[in-house]
């Protein structure tokens, strides 16, 4: 162990890309760490991300304060993982505490000179050169990102959503929507093997809009993972969807379509293997969610929206110095009524996270629920979430739909 101890103190500056710290010995409450480097008013710091079953957490530390926290948690776990600039390193830590380390140095990547062909290949230490931690770090960071939906290459319903030029490029205005889309397809990517793909795959998408993301989703599972699928796309305004079954008619998207209704009042489908809900607005996501639990959806993937709901029911002495401010009321609202969803997922059989959708910068609405259907429902997490709503007088209208569920 202090010899994997040595190695990660020498890794701890600003060639290094990631530390993986993973496979709890026991049923520890954190199932992953990830350290990375970042800079933190021009100096170097560390980012520790940590990752329960349904949230990620986030400290930044200096050096000795990270390798203070690994010497704390690596007893604990089986695996870790370094990845630097040079070299990738992989440590399995027995019962006893002792580590076997395997180091193998990163192979020289390859220089393209004009021409296509390649030139002397390039080792990761010859591209850090005399470069300061400021300086590589920003580097390592503003590397190009890998899009699943790469830049450069057109894809027609992206040109005709005012997203991409006919060149390819990305709109200035429109990057933000393009992060948006990818990030929702890396989503989408994560859950694929939870989807039985021997058959036709149907997803439906309550509350559609203008169709960014279910057009990404339905061009990247046909046309990039050749998979058989039929989505259909619902909304309330017939303008929107009128537009949207142009489109889809254009691309010769066959089992696109797309409907107007409301989602409460959908009946159109018997089994459906995926759900999604993309902002729909405060009980209309209770209702997305009440469908998916009753189709037996294999996966539900929801941002929800405007949480009004709890925030009219949040009242009494004891939540007075909540109640008192309308923005945390708001705010304790929103977050308690996510919880109850996921807490009722999970009571429902669903192994339920809440993450991260995209970054705050860009919009407060940026959680995402994202439930998988598992092998047994949790009747003590039905139980906890039940006593919560109780201990504050809340009656969510999820609640409510999947209480007459289970009675079914």
């Amino acid at each position: 162990m202090d010899h994997l101890i040595k190695k990660l103190e020498e890794c701890l500056n600003e060639k290094l890309l990631k530390i993986t710290v993973s496979n709890p010995r026991r049923a520890e409450e954190i199932k992953k760490y990830n350290i990375r480097p970042v800079l933190l008013r021009n100096r170097l710091a560390f980012q520790v991300e940590s990752h329960t079953k349904t949230q990620v957490f986030h400290e930044n530390l200096e050096k000795n304060g990270t390798l203070e926290k690994l010497r704390e948690i690596l007893p604990l776990y089986k695996q870790v993982q370094i990845q630097t600039v040079d070299e990738e390193v992989t440590a399995l830590i027995n019962k006893k505490g002792r580590a076997s380390i395997r180091t193998a140095a990163k192979k020289p990547a390859a220089k393209i000179v004009p021409g296509g062909k390649r030139s002397d290949r390039i080792t990761p230490a010859a591209f850090a050169g005399e470069r300061s931690a400021p300086d590589l770090i920003r580097l390592l960071h503003n590397r190009p990102k890998h899009y699943i939906l790469e830049e450069g290459k057109p894809v027609p319903f992206l040109q005709d959503l005012g997203v991409m030029t006919s060149e390819g490029k990305i709109v200035r205005t429109r990057y933000d929507k393009f992060r948006q889309i990818n990030r929702f397809l890396e989503f989408i990517e994560d859950v694929l093997p939870h989807l039985k793909r021997d058959r036709e795959i149907t997803i439906l998408d309550f509350g559609c809009g203008k169709s960014y993301l279910t057009f990404a989703v339905y061009y990247y599972l046909r046309e990039l993972k050749g998979c058989d699928v039929r989505i259909i796309g619902l909304d309330l305004k017939k303008d929107v969807i009128r537009k949207c079954s142009r489109l889809a008619e254009k691309y010769g998207y066959e089992k696109l379509k797309f409907y107007e209704g409301s989602i409460e009042e959908f009946e159109g489908v018997s089994h459906v293997d995926m759900v999604i809900t993309l902002h729909a607005c405060d009980t209309a996501t209770d209702y997305a969610l009440y469908k998916a639990v009753h189709w037996g959806a294999d996966v539900i993937l929801s941002v929800p929206c405007c949480q009004h709901e709890l925030n009219q029911q949040l009242s009494g002495d004891s939540l007075r110095p909540v109640t008192d401010y309308g923005i945390l009321k708001e705010r304790f609202a929103a977050m308690a009524t996510d919880a109850i969803r996921g807490g009722l997922l999970e009571g429902m059989g669903y192994e339920t996270q809440i993450l991260e959708f995209i970054e705050m910068e860009h919009t407060p609405k940026n959680l995402l629920i994202r439930a998988v259907k598992g092998k047994r429902a949790s009747a003590e997490k039905w139980e906890k979430t039940l006593e919560f709503c109780e201990s504050f007088g809340f009656k969510p209208t999820l609640k409510t739909l999947l209480e007459e569920e289970r009675g079914r």
